[in-house]
């Protein structure tokens, strides 16, 4: 079957956005809790070790951030994985879930806390399943009604393109974020960029 040949004009919804991810990350940072950030950060460094999970791209976050847990020289499990060893109650679960509602995650959230570890959850939901059960909880704003209202006007202006699809402004600003938290520790162990280049996989 013969496929129709697309034609690309240009980039201007990459430039649009980028640029509104720029703003939303922006309006994010005014509306951080940083005395929760600071539980979260004593939390862990505290633990045993750092279990994090998340479902579907926010899972892919999660991973992001396990392996600079890694790399800083802290025990950080992917939960899921097949070398994942099982929770106590020394240790910490954080949980990525824009909704805060997916099942899965709402249920190793209630595991854990039987389990008697300390679960910390960012979410765009404080009000969520999740949210609920947690002993911290971070909020990373989502896509917002003024996210909304911009997609409307450019709608109206003919153009159709969301330019953040589904759960990409929770996700990427909780990338941020957590990379944030990754410099906060940096700081706290006094560890060096060395350091970190010393734990990264030789084997690649």
């Amino acid at each position: 079957m013969i496929q129709k040949r697309l034609e690309v004009t240009g980039c201007k919804y990459l430039i649009s956005s980028m640029e509104m991810m720029t703003k939303h990350l922006q309006k994010v940072v005014t509306e951080l809790n940083q005395q929760r950030i600071k539980e979260m950060l004593e939390h862990i460094v505290n633990a045993r070790a750092i279990f994090v999970m998340g479902a579907g791209r926010s899972g892919l976050v999660g991973r992001a951030f396990a392996m600079r847990l890694m790399h800083l020289g802290f025990t950080a499990y992917v939960v899921g994985e097949s070398t994942t060893p099982a929770v106590t109650k020394e240790d910490v679960v954080v949980a990525i879930s824009g909704s805060g509602q997916t099942i899965s995650m709402a249920n190793l959230g209630k595991t854990t806390k039987e389990i008697g570890a300390k679960l910390i959850t960012i979410t765009s939901n404080e009000d969520s399943a999740l949210g609920k059960i947690s002993d911290t909880v971070v909020k990373i704003a989502g896509r917002t009604k003024e996210d909304a209202g911009e997609y409307v006007e450019r709608h109206l202006k003919g153009e159709f393109a969301y330019l953040t699809p589904l759960g990409t402004s929770f996700e990427t600003s909780a990338t941020v974020f957590l990379d944030g938290i990754i410099a906060e520790l940096i700081h706290i162990t006094g560890a060096s960029e060395e350091d970190l280049k010393s734990r990264h996989n030789k084997l690649e």
